[in-house]
């Protein structure tokens, strides 16, 4: 399969947008890295999450039922595990790929936090869980991989493959 060609007008776009993408990849793995750490510190609880949200802390949860506190650690510890994947995966693909314009990897970096983000953040909602120093994080990062995916795009739309 032939390189794909990106005109050297749209190199900086291409390679600016991957950049950013890169960076929203490597926030996600810092997000990960908090919420793992908070699993095993006092806070318990995920980041921007307090008693104004869960009436109940660590101490409260192992007193009333270890096994919980234990399934609710490894719900962390899991999550966790995923974010800083999709993270790493997603700043992966924007360096390696976007950069050299290559448009599945383009898509792929794209369609990761996107499903990741479609199915987590609607169920931080309905039990007000959607605090600003939860999601916020949260938000920025999406926002600059947004910015990211659209400066990328404008230059991969006009690039083309050899024939």
């Amino acid at each position: 399969m032939p390189d794909i060609q990106v005109p050297p007008g749209k190199q900086f776009r291409v390679r600016t947008g991957a950049a950013l993408m890169t960076l929203a990849g490597l926030a996600f793995v810092g997000y990960a890295v908090v919420f793992f750490v908070l699993n095993f510190t006092g806070a318990f609880l995920e980041l921007g999450i307090g008693p104004d949200e869960v009436n109940k802390g660590k101490t409260e949860i192992e007193a009333f039922s270890p096994q919980l506190y234990h399934y609710i650690s490894h719900l962390h510890i899991t999550i966790s595990g995923f974010i800083a994947a999709a993270g790493l995966a997603v700043a992966g693909l924007s360096w390696y790929g976007v950069r050299r314009g290559e448009r599945w990897a383009f898509a792929t970096a794209v369609i990761v936090p996107f499903v990741g983000l479609a199915v987590a953040l609607p169920a931080h909602y309905p039990w007000g869980l959607a605090t600003l120093g939860h999601l916020g994080p949260v938000y920025v990062a999406a926002l600059i991989f947004l910015a990211g995916a659209v400066v990328a795009y404008s230059g991969l739309r006009t690039a083309s493959v050899p024939r």
